[in-house]
This record gives structure tokens, sequence and C-alpha cells, in this order.
């Protein structure tokens, strides 16, 4: 009796193991690299911490958004440093150009009806005339706007106020 009994108790022992680890492996834990590009360690924190992100291009006095046509990136900057991007964005197609241009926003809309191109324009925030940063497809050109994805719309609609100075660049 006492020989089925170790048996049964080892048997289960053996089972809550194999148990335990299967459900280890199902939900494994994320850590950061030790340094980048290097092992995962869970609960250790990174050894070295990552690059910061690249310096804007853009060096107007106070700008606070940035925008490089050539390459369809934006960013946002404080007293010189960039503190969101670079997002991807795109601009006006060959007749419909963005200019390059250091402007100030003029105001900003959380939902915008361009009567112009009858288009959606979510979080609109318009700078030098008619033309705004929004959410738009950022593999297209656009009619001389600044589309964005969601998230980096957002992000620049959060921290932009009218009379933030824009520089777009070639």
């Amino acid at each position: 009796m006492k020989n089925r009994l170790r048996t049964w108790a080892a048997r289960s022992a053996v089972l809550v193991g194999v148990a335990s680890v299967a459900l280890g492996m199902l939900s494994t834990a994320q850590a950061e690299p030790l340094w980048p590009g290097g092992p995962d360690i869970p609960g250790i924190p990174a050894i070295i911490p990552p690059p910061p992100p690249p310096p804007a291009p853009c060096t107007a006095q106070g700008v606070k958004a940035c925008l490089r046509k050539s390459t369809n990136e934006a960013w946002l900057m404080d007293d010189g440093r960039t503190i969101y991007g670079p997002t991807r964005i795109s601009h006006g197609m060959p007749g419909y150009e963005t200019p390059a241009a250091i402007t100030k926003v003029a105001f900003k809309k959380p939902y915008h009806w361009s009567t112009m191109h009858h288009a959606d324009m979510f979080y609109a925030i318009f700078f030098n005339g008619d033309i705004a940063f929004h959410v738009g497809p950022v593999d297209l050109p656009s009619h001389g706007c600044i589309r964005m994805t969601e998230d980096g719309a957002k992000a620049f609609y959060d921290y932009l106020e009218p009379g933030d100075i824009v520089q777009v660049i070639e």
C-alpha cells in the first residue's frame, strides 16, 4: 500500500511539474535587451539605454514642427531637441507642391471637412494658408497638405498650438 501511495505521489508530482513548465512556456516574460541588439533577460533592465532618436534637420529658431519632403519625414521639436519622430508623411504632388517655408500654425480642428477636395481631415492643423497636417494615406501624394499616420497626426495635434513655428525643408 505504501509503494502504491509513493508511486501515485511521484506520478502526480511529475504531472504537476510538466504542466507548470508547459504553462510557463505559454507566457514567456518580455524584457529589454541588456544592450542594443543584446539578449533579453526577464526582470533585468537594459544596461545601455537605446540611442536617442536622430536629430531633426530643421534649424529655424523656435521651430516646433519640422518636415523634410525629400525623405517624407516629420518631427516635433522643443528648444532644438527632437521629442517625437521621425514619422512618415506625404506631401503635395506635382502641380500641388507643398512649398518649403517657415510659417506658423494658424488654427487646428479635431475634424475638418475639406470643401475643396470633399474629404475628411482628422486632427487638422492649418499652417501656410490652406495647407494642413492631417490623417491620410502616407503612400500617396496630396493636393498640398501633409498627410500623416493617425498616430503621427494625433501627436502633432496634441503638441502644436496656434502660433507655433513650422519649418518645411526640401
